[in-house]
């Protein structure tokens, strides 16, 4: 049996032998796997379940951006600002292989504009203390120039460089799965929860775990456990109706307001340069992100309410229009839809206020904990940033409930993640070089202490694209728990958020690799599924 299929199977197991979990985790994105690398290493036996593989939804659709956050400053969010940055730091600690900093230039037209970027931007340097990345300056449009090759120059008289960072969002994923499987928490991705279990059929009856479903084996089983959290994202609402005893608790109201952010990636020419680039203002009040993300640059994002939940949702044509309008407002190179490599789409789970909020840009990006009278803890809200204060809170919150007992401090704070240096404090000293790695094509270097064992797997030399090796696509089955093309090309190798038609030409010969890992058929490995995602992908409203 192979390493992938042995690993499978022995969870498979564990999940099926009808033990008792203390904590019984439904969602694999950052919100629950965050959740399962804290209460895994304090002890708790822990067991996580994702219907899809993990960071499918939202969480490997991010900006990219591990960030305070600018804009929630001028909200006067000071106290989520202040979190944020906290754990900025810590995440480039814990993960400098996945998480690196990055200057932003925020271009001004005037000394108006200049005084009132920059007595916010000095507020946020200042919030970051001990902590910050480096310097905000005020440059010139000479130095502005040379930090941005690609931004026009009649738009901008100078502005300012600010520091936040940026990573890798589903690899950063798979990094906490490793951990807290490496911990002792037993995960399972394509494994979909049918039903909630009560201890009985009375109305106040506690959730006491789940009926899942294995999509790879049909195979169907009961997993008890002391407390079930609910992180699913902008799916949560169903999950609790899930556990609903009575026809009132069917029709619970809403926690989540989904909000959709569309991204666009083009070619590293267009920004040049290692600097992102912040438009501050745009027509509808929001901003636009030029990121330099991998080799390319992600350009993004919108804020469109929606009622639905498609897993794989789509841009609207006047959200491409926006984006392209307003970034190329501010870049020398003529910009239109034929530049575009990949259109990808995630879905805030953004907490909907008591008595309702008409514009999602309006809603906190702050989250909520919530313990139902049937038990159920549901956690929501938040961002990348801030997944690992979540966990702690949303344990806390379990403690509080009494669903768990003598819980020990967490130490997620200094524990390094997979791939990380031992001592894991490899990122915790300012960056004074504009050039970071999550900016540079991928490559070995975003596997971090693992790159040796990469290496070392058949195929090493053997590139099937730019930064993506047929040793990288043993090492995603054996050690990443990959198990489909759509795993290994969207959050193991991010070819198709960069580049949607070569994501889909490399794909047979990805297929061809996933058949002998596991050891399974042409099917199974989902190459025709795959190639009609890459086609949305590659399509531009």
């Amino acid at each position: 049996m192979s390493v992938g299929n042995w690993q499978r199977a022995q969870a498979l197991q564990a999940l099926a032998a009808g033990e008792v979990f203390d904590l019984l985790i439904i969602g694999g994105g950052a919100t629950g796997l965050g959740l399962a690398v804290d209460a895994s290493a304090r002890g708790l036996r822990t067991a996580l379940v994702e219907a899809q593989d993990f960071a499918k939804g939202t969480s490997s659709r991010s900006t990219k951006l591990v960030h305070g956050g600018v804009r929630y400053l001028a909200q006067g969010r000071i106290g989520l600002v202040r979190e944020a940055l906290h754990e900025r730091s810590t995440l480039l600690a814990n993960a400098p292989h996945l998480a690196s900093a990055l200057p932003f230039i925020l271009p001004c037209g005037g000394w108006v504009e200049k005084g009132f970027y920059g007595a916010g931007l000095k507020a946020y340097g200042a919030l970051s203390g001990r902590r910050g990345l480096g310097p905000t300056e005020m440059l010139s449009a000479h130095q502005v120039r040379d930090a941005v090759p690609g931004i026009q120059g009649d738009r901008h008289t100078g502005g300012w460089r600010y520091w936040d960072a940026q990573f890798d969002d589903a690899r950063l994923a798979v990094a906490l799965a490793r951990t807290a499987q490496a911990q002792g928490a037993v995960l399972l991705n394509h494994c979909e929860v049918q039903a909630l279990l009560r201890e009985d059929s009375s109305p106040m009856a506690a959730v006491c775990g789940a009926q899942v479903q294995d999509h790879e084996t049909g195979q169907s089983w009961r997993i008890g456990a002391r407390c079930v959290v609910n992180a699913t994202g902008v799916w949560v609402d169903a999950v609790r109706r899930m556990g609903a005893a009575a026809p009132t608790e069917s029709s619970l109201p809403a926690m989540v307001s989904p909000s959709q952010g569309v991204h666009l990636v083009v070619d590293a020419r267009f920004l040049g340069g290692h600097h992102a680039l912040l438009v501050p203002r745009t027509s509808d009040g929001r901003v636009v992100f030029a990121v330099p993300w991998l080799g390319s640059v992600v350009l993004g994002t919108t804020d469109t309410p929606r009622d639905d939940l498609p897993l794989e949702p789509r841009a609207f044509t006047q959200e491409v229009d926006f984006i392209l309008q307003e970034a190329g407002r501010y870049l020398s190179r003529p910009l239109s839809r034929r530049d575009v490599r990949s259109v990808w789409v995630g879905l805030r789970p953004l907490v909907k206020p008591v008595g309702g909020e008409s514009s999602t840009g309006a809603l906190s990006r702050e989250h909520t904990v919530q313990v139902a009278s049937n038990g159920l803890v549901t956690v929501t809200g938040g961002k990348w940033t801030t997944y690992r204060t979540m966990a702690e809170d949303v344990l806390q919150a379990c403690g509080q409930a009494g669903l768990l007992k003598a819980l020990r401090p967490s130490s997620t704070a200094a524990l390094p993640l997979k791939g990380s240096p031992p001592s894991g404090r490899a990122g915790a000293s300012p960056i004074t070089s504009p050039i970071t790695r999550i900016s540079e094509a991928p490559g070995l270097h975003l596997y971090g202490q693992d790159a040796e064992a990469v290496m070392a797997l058949p195929g090493a030399d053997h590139w099937l694209a730019p930064g993506l090796s047929e040793a990288m696509v043993r090492f995603a089955v054996r050690q990443e728990m990959a198990r489909t093309v759509e795993d290994v090309l969207a959050r193991r190798s991010r070819l198709l958020f960069l580049d949607a038609a070569a994501a889909q030409a490399v794909a047979p010969r990805v297929a061809d690799l996933l058949v002998q890992e596991r050891a399974c058929s042409p099917s199974a490995a989902g190459l025709e599924p795959f190639r009609q995602l890459a086609e949305q992908y590659a399509r531009v409203p």
